[in-house]
């Protein structure tokens, strides 16, 4: 009989989906976040060819994202 690893037991952290919002207007989503009693986690960021992101709790702790999508063809394709 061979011998198996053992198995280790370790903490991972919890796995949920994640929910993405596309806004219109980002800044103006923030602020109505914070008025219902959400909490914004930070400044947008710019995710260059696909627009604005940033995370949130609503008013109930879930964990959502918004964003704003870029225009589109923001990111032109390289000519040859």
């Amino acid at each position: 009989m061979s011998k198996m690893n053992p198995v280790v037991h370790f903490e991972m952290p919890a796995q949920y989906p994640s929910l993405v919002i596309a806004v219109d207007d980002i800044k103006e989503s923030m602020k109505k976040v914070a008025e219902t009693g959400g909490k914004v986690l930070g400044e947008p960021m710019e995710i260059p060819g696909v627009g604005q992101y940033v995370s949130f709790f609503d008013a109930e702790g879930n964990r959502v994202s918004m964003l704003q999508p870029a225009p589109r063809m923001a990111v032109q394709p390289k000519s040859k």
